[in-house]
C-alpha cells in the first residue's frame, strides 16, 4: 500500500519581497514549507522565486487596504504572517492604512480562516508616542490582540544584515561625503540584531516550537549608541569621516525640508523616534520575552558586517574581514 506524504504547510507572509521578508520566506523554504509571498507589485517580486525550489514560492497581489485581496492570500494556508510597515507616508500609503488598519484586516482574515498568525511590530511601539509610526504600530498590535488571542507578536530593534537600510545607507553615503551626521549628538541607544536571527525567530514560531499570545522584543547581544553604530560601520569600510552632531532643532528643521523628497533620507517623524531609546525593555528580558529567550543564540555586529560592507572599502582594499 503507498503512503501519501502531506502536502508541506502554507504560509502566507504579507510584505514578503522587502529586506525582512526576503530572508524570511528563505528561512521557511528551506524548512520545506510553500510560501506565498503577498505584495502590492508582485510583478516586481519575482526575486523572491529563486529563494527556494520550483514552485515553492508563490508571489500573489495583496494590498491591506484593499480587504478582499487580503482575504483571497489568506485563503488555504496554514499561517499568516504580517510584515508590512513603512518609514514614511506617500500618497495613500499612511500610518494609519498600512500599521493600524491594514494590521487589523490581516488579523481578521487570519481569523476568519483559522490560521495561525505572526505579526511584526517594533521596539518602540507605544499609543503615547508623539511619532505616528510607533503610535501606529502600537495600534496594530492592540488590533491584532482583540482579533487573534493566541497571535505571536515580534519587536524587533534596528535590523542589520545584507541590504539592511540602515548600515548600507550610511557607509554608502562615506564614500562621497567627508562628515556623517550624529541626530542629536548620536547618543540614542540601539540593539542592533541580525535579519536573519529575526527570521529564524519567526519561523520558530510556524514550527510550534515558540507559543504565541505574547509580545517578545528581539534585540542582538550588544546595545550601541548611534555614535558606535558609525564607529563600528566606519572600522568594517576602513574610511576616516568627521562625526558631526547636529542638535535636535536643526535635524527637525533638516527633517521638515528633506521630508518632502519623494524618498527623502530624513523625516520629522523619525527625528522623533530617534529621541527614544530601542533596545529590549527590561520587563521583557525578565519575563524571558527575548530572543535568547526563543533559544537563538544572536549573531553579532563584529561577525556579520564586514561580509557585506566590505564593498564600500577603498579601491583596492576589498578583502573581507573576518572576526577571530
Amino acid at each position: 500500500m503507498t503512503t501519501i506524504s502531506p502536502k508541506p504547510k502554507l504560509v502566507t507572509v504579507f510584505g514578503g519581497s522587502g529586506f525582512l521578508g526576503r530572508h524570511l520566506v528563505q528561512t521557511l523554504a528551506r524548512r520545506g514549507y510553500r510560501v506565498r509571498v503577498a505584495v502590492r507589485r508582485p510583478d516586481l517580486a519575482h526575486h523572491v522565486t529563486y529563494l527556494g525550489n520550483v514552485g515553492q514560492i508563490q508571489p500573489v497581489q495583496a494590498n491591506l487596504r484593499a480587504r478582499w485581496s487580503i482575504d483571497r492570500a489568506v485563503q488555504g494556508a496554514d499561517h499568516v504572517i504580517n510584515l508590512v510597515a513603512i518609514l514614511f507616508e506617500s500618497g495613500k500609503q499612511t500610518f494609519d492604512s498600512v500599521q493600524d488598519f491594514g494590521a487589523r484586516s490581516v488579523a481578521e482574515a487570519a481569523r476568519a480562516a483559522g490560521t495561525k498568525l505572526t505579526h511584526v511590530s517594533a521596539i518602540g511601539a507605544d499609543l503615547e508616542s508623539e511619532a505616528d509610526y510607533a503610535r501606529t504600530k502600537a495600534l496594530g498590535e492592540q488590533a491584532v490582540h482583540e482579533t487573534v488571542r493566541d497571535a505571536l507578536i515580534v519587536r524587533p530593534s534596528i535590523m542589520f544584515g545584507p541590504e539592511d537600510h540602515f548600515f548600507n545607507r550610511f557607509a554608502n553615503m562615506a564614500r562621497f561625503s567627508p562628515f556623517l551626521p550624529l541626530i542629536g549628538g548620536g547618543h540614542t541607544k540601539f540593539q542592533p540584531v541580525y535579519v536573519g536571527d529575526v527570521a529564524e525567530a519567526i519561523a520558530r514560531h510556524v514550527d510550534g516550537a515558540v507559543e504565541g499570545k505574547r509580545i517578545v522584543e528581539l534585540g542582538g547581544p550588544a546595545v550601541l549608541t548611534f555614535r558606535e553604530c558609525m564607529e563600528e560601520m566606519l572600522e568594517v569600510i576602513d574610511r576616516k569621516r568627521l562625526l558631526v552632531n547636529v542638535p535636535w532643532p536643526v535635524a527637525r528643521l533638516q527633517a521638515s525640508i528633506l521630508g518632502l523628497l519623494p524618498n527623502p533620507l530624513l523625516t520629522r517623524d523619525q527625528v522623533k523616534l530617534l529621541e527614544t531609546d530601542n533596545v529590549v525593555s527590561a520587563e521583557a528580558i525578565k519575563d524571558g520575552r527575548t530572543i535568547e529567550g526563543l533559544g537563538i543564540k544572536p549573531r553579532t555586529l563584529e561577525a556579520i558586517l564586514p561580509t557585506y560592507l566590505w564593498t564600500y572599502r577603498p579601491a583596492g582594499q576589498f578583502t573581507r574581514k573576518v572576526e577571530g
